[in-house]
């Protein structure tokens, strides 16, 4: 009996033993798993960071390639040896009408009287203040008005600054008279043209002369 005792108290001891030994394997089981399934979420975790930033990246490059599209401007086509037509604009507060010679453009400067002012004929060097409007003789559309400003111009009329149709159309203007100018490109912009006006253009001008006096550099007139 005491025999049978001592081996079933080894027994129960080894019995104990594999139970802990179990106990700890379990438990490293269940670590490892832990720390696969950590991993795996990390992993998934970058992937799901990678798409995100990825489509983000795509988003970015195609909004910037849109605003590039869209800020990129063609150039103006040249409008030499284009007809010329007829007004097709709205005219600005008090502004008048711009009388555009349908058909060729006319290759000279042409100068005509709408209205006649009075008192002493501007000419070159003279202080002038004036109100205008011009025209693109080939679209029909204003590009520039100074009633549109509600301002008038100050200018000397020298060859600093204004175009030459202007310099050479000009003179002999009376105070209160009004004048049109039709401006081939060779005595405004030329081939290389301004802005919204396109090269080889020829402009049409009607000019309202406010008033004008006597400029420092004024041409004394032949007596």
């Amino acid at each position: 009996m005491p025999t049978s005792k001592r081996e079933r108290q080894k027994a129960g001891h080894r019995a104990r033993i594999a139970a802990e030994r179990r106990a700890i394997a379990r438990d490293a089981r269940r670590r490892r798993a832990i720390r696969i399934g950590l991993g795996i979420g990390g992993v998934v975790v970058v992937a799901v960071l990678l798409v995100v930033l990825s489509r983000s990246g795509d988003s970015t490059t195609a909004a910037t390639t849109s605003t590039s599209t869209t800020a990129t401007t063609e150039p103006v086509q040249s409008a030499a040896g284009k007809p010329c037509v007829a007004f097709d604009d709205t005219l600005p507060a008090g502004a008048p009408e711009v009388p555009v010679p349908v058909g060729d453009p006319p290759t000279e400067l042409v100068v005509e009287d709408l209205a006649v002012g009075s008192g002493e004929p501007v000419q070159l060097g003279d202080q002038l203040t004036a109100q205008y409007i011009g025209v693109a003789c080939s679209t029909g559309k204003i590009f520039d008005s100074s009633w549109a400003r509600d301002e008038p111009l100050q200018l000397t009329l020298t060859g600093t600054g204004l175009i030459e149709g202007w310099v050479q159309g000009i003179p002999g203007m009376q105070p209160g008279g009004r004048r049109l100018l039709v401006v081939p490109p060779d005595l405004a912009y030329g081939d290389a043209g301004q802005g919204d006006i396109a090269p080889g253009e020829t402009l049409v001008f009607v000019i309202d002369l406010e008033s004008s006096a006597p400029g420092s550099t004024s041409t004394p007139e032949a007596g």
